[in-house]
C-alpha cells in the first residue's frame, strides 16, 4: 500500500511518515500544495493525506483538482480548522474523510485503513442551477448547451458559489474557501465575480450572481 502526504509541518509530517511506514505502508512526503496536486496525478496511491493550509495551493483547490481530473484517489483532509462549514467544504470538494490537528495517529490509522477498504470514491455531482451547470469532474461549466471558458479560479468561485445555491456567502466565506489567504484583500474577490458575471450572465441577459449589500454574493438558485 502506498500512502501520499501533503504536508508543510515538518514535525507532523515526520510523525505521520514514520507512523505510517511502522504499520508497513510505503510513504511519500510533499510540502506544498501544487508539488503535492503533481505527485498525485503523476503516481499512484492507495490514500492521500492532505493539509488544508499549505504553500503554493491550498487543499481545497488540491482535492478539487484531482477530483476534476477524474482523480478517486481516497483522501484524507488533515488541518487545524475545525469549524462546520470548513468540514463541509472539505468533503464537497471530494474529500473523503475529515481529521482536525491535534489527532490521534492511532485513530487517523485505524480511518484511514477504513478509507483504503472501501476503495476509490464516486465520480462528483454536477451542480445545476437552472440551465447554468458546473461537472467537477469533466471541469466543464455550461449554459444550456453552450460551453462556457473558465479559469481555474473562476470554476472554483462559480463552484463554491454553486454549492451554496441561494444563500448569502460572505465576502470572508469566499476567502477562507476558495483563496485561504486571510490577507487577500476584498477588491480582488469583486474583481473576480465581475469576470464571471461577464461569461456566466451578461451575455445570456441573466443575473444569476446577486450581490447583498453589507454581506457578500448569492448565486441565484434558479440560475438568474
Amino acid at each position: 500500500m502506498r500512502i501520499l502526504i501533503v504536508e508543510d509541518e515538518q514535525l507532523i509530517a515526520r510523525a505521520l511518515k514514520e507512523g505510517l511506514e511502522a504499520e508497513g505502508y510505503a510513504v511519500d512526503v510533499c510540502d506544498r500544495g501544487d508539488d503535492g496536486l503533481w505527485q498525485a496525478t503523476e503516481q499512484s496511491y492507495d490514500a492521500i493525506v492532505l493539509d488544508l493550509m499549505l504553500p503554493g495551493m491550498n487543499g481545497f483547490v488540491v482535492c478539487r483538482e484531482l477530483r476534476a481530473n477524474g482523480n478517486t484517489t481516497p483522501i484524507m483532509m488533515l488541518t487545524a480548522k475545525d469549524g462546520d462549514l470548513d468540514q463541509a467544504e472539505g468533503l464537497d470538494t471530494g474529500a473523503d474523510d475529515y481529521m482536525t490537528k491535534p489527532f490521534s495517529l492511532v485513530v487517523l490509522l485505524a480511518r484511514l485503513r477504513a478509507l483504503i477498504r472501501r476503495g476509490p470514491t464516486e465520480r462528483p455531482a454536477v451542480l445545476v442551477a437552472g440551465d447554468l451547470s458546473l461537472d467537477p469532474a469533466e471541469r466543464e461549466c455550461r449554459r444550456g448547451d453552450e460551453v462556457i471558458e473558465l479559469t481555474p479560479r473562476e470554476f472554483s468561485l462559480l463552484r463554491y458559489l454553486m454549492h451554496r445555491a441561494g444563500e448569502p456567502v460572505s465576502k470572508r466565506d469566499l476567502i477562507e474557501h476558495v483563496w485561504a489567504d486571510d490577507d487577500l484583500d476584498d477588491s480582488v474577490i469583486q474583481v473576480y465575480v465581475g469576470y464571471l458575471r461577464r461569461k456566466i450572465d451578461e451575455p445570456y441577459g441573466r443575473e444569476a450572481i446577486e450581490t447583498i449589500r453589507g454581506i457578500g454574493y448569492r448565486l441565484n438558485a434558479t440560475g438568474g
